[in-house]
């Protein structure tokens, strides 16, 4: 649809000082982390050699990911690859994590995701909200379905791809609002806009905190309680948490949009009918749409078939047992991908997904979990993370088991400022299990809090693709951003730390 807002889209997606601050940013990592590495390795820290060497290799992909100097995945790997060099650990142990069953629930999960965006079910839902009669013609009840349907939908496939989608519809809505402006006279807020565009971006963060599979820091931090403290989560269990934080959460993001930035006008004639011929331009559901909702809700089952047998037999049961032992949620999102290649196509012989577009799914997130896990774990193999715990017990000021949720989450909140929020689980999330370790407090809820915090990041176009996204529309002045971000990130700590203490001891 052809854009005649008032403002034009940016054809870069952030201005020349941002732009010149993340070349400084990027050649400063190649001078910062080999430094950081010999000082590291040539000081005479009281370490084991093996955990001595891990810190020196540890220090090279922190600097090395939040400078972006690399490609993130690409840092995970030579993080991997140092520690063989460096004889951390033998190499099978050091690649073991890149095959742990989680790696499986993201190759799944995504190839699902995959289809839901080539077949076009996510815009066929996004349209099919919005064109219900509740909503019409009314700017607010479109600013709630349209957030509400990006966190929904974010939930499932991933939120840059979610963002991507949503993006695109936003645009479409605003050109026909500022369209009306014109031929009509009725004066828009031109902070509907910035609305418009910042609740897509949010409410998709926000959407992949509902489910495991939602964002990676969820399966990262999974990933690590599952290693490290022997607690396994079902995909279910996560839901009674991540359903309530996200729903929270996200009232609160639309009540507060659309207090400070209102359009102006109750309704606006004409708005309804645009969506409903955005939908009907959809046309009728096709053969591999129908396939890829019986895969996608395939899965679904699969996940949380395990859980809701829980609920009527207890998980002490055998039977109960003997279900989460065979359908992990690694073997519901492969199920799931395999049958988008058995269930037809919408031509003569053709599958719902062929082996060309499977392939196309972010295989870098993939070497990004397993480096950062294959870290992780060794911090802990080796005893650093130990060693690291029990140094910065000394240092915080906050002790037990609510002041250290409270200090994981701020932590790594404000990590997920300056760097990604998958980075920012993977540094945070083991570091906060050895603080509470050293402490003698149990690290499961603060650790919790850490993989929830990290995929907080509001106030930065640089704080995650969805963000930079929206940046690039050209609605949102970046003052804005830190302005309605900063409190977002405030709350949704808030909201993680207060529900997690109601409710996070269910998970045990």
């Amino acid at each position: 649809m052809e854009n005649d807002a008032k403002q034009p889209i940016s054809d870069e997606p952030f201005s020349q000082p941002e732009s010149r601050f993340d070349i400084i940013r990027a050649r400063a990592g190649f001078v910062l982390a080999p430094a950081a590495f010999i000082a590291i390795y040539f000081y005479p820290f009281q370490l084991k050699p093996e955990a001595h060497s891990l810190a020196a290799v540890i220090a090279v992909v922190i600097i090395l990911w939040i400078c972006e100097s690399l490609p993130m995945p690409v840092t995970a790997l030579i993080g991997a690859a140092m520690a063989v060099i460096f004889r951390v650990a033998p190499a099978k142990d050091v690649f073991a994590p890149f095959g742990d069953p989680l790696m499986f629930l993201f190759i799944g999960g995504f190839i699902i995701a995959r289809a839901i965006f080539l077949h076009d079910l996510d815009k066929r839902f996004a349209y099919g909200v919005l064109s219900l009669k509740w909503i019409g013609a009314r700017p607010s009840r479109i600013l709630f379905a349209f957030g509400a349907v990006t966190a929904f939908t974010s939930a499932w496939i991933s939120n840059t791809a979610t963002t991507a989608m949503m993006f695109a519809i936003g645009l479409s809505i605003l050109a026909f609002l500022f369209k009306h402006e014109k031929q009509t006279g009725i004066k828009i807020n031109p902070g509907y806009a910035t609305a418009m565009m910042l609740i897509t971006s949010f409410s998709a963060t926000i959407g992949g905190m509902m489910t495991p599979i939602g964002t990676p820091p969820n399966v990262i931090g999974l990933g690590f309680m599952r290693r490290l403290l022997n607690v396994d989560i079902s995909f279910f269990k996560w839901m009674m948490i991540g359903a309530p934080i996200a729903i929270i959460l996200y009232l609160f993001l639309y009540y507060y949009f659309n207090y400070l930035a209102p359009a102006g006008v109750k309704e606006i004639p004409g708005s309804a009918e645009m969506i409903e011929r955005e939908k009907a331009e959809l046309g009728g559901w096709t053969r591999a749409q129908k396939s890829t909702v019986i895969a996608f809700l395939a899965a679904v089952t699969l996940w949380i078939f395990a859980g809701l047998i829980g609920l009527f037999v207890g998980e002490a049961s055998p039977f109960y047992k003997a279900v989460t032992a065979s359908f992990p949620e690694a073997v519901g999102a492969v199920t799931g991908a395999v049958l988008l290649f058995v269930l037809p196509g919408n031509k003569k012989g053709e599958k719902a997904i062929t082996w060309q577009d499977a392939v196309q799914i972010d295989w870098g997130v993939i070497l990004l979990y397993g480096g950062g896990f294959a870290l992780g774990v060794l911090s802990f193999k080796t005893g650093l993370a130990e060693e690291i715990g029990r140094n910065l017990t000394m240092l915080l000021p906050l002790s037990g088991g609510f002041g250290l949720l409270v200090a994981s989450v701020i932590v790594a909140v404000l990590i997920s400022e300056t760097t990604s929020n998958t980075a920012s689980a993977n540094m945070v999330v083991p570091v906060v299990i050895a603080i509470a370790q050293a402490q003698g407090q149990d690290p499961f809820i603060p650790a919790l809090g850490a993989t929830f915090g990290a995929s907080l990041g509001f106030m930065l176009p640089v704080s995650t693709p969805c963000n930079a996204i929206v940046y690039g529309s050209g609605y949102i002045p970046l003052m804005k951003m830190v302005k309605y971000g900063i409190l977002v990130d405030i709350v949704g700590a808030g909201v993680i730390i207060a529900v997690l203490s109601l409710l996070g001891a269910f998970l045990r």
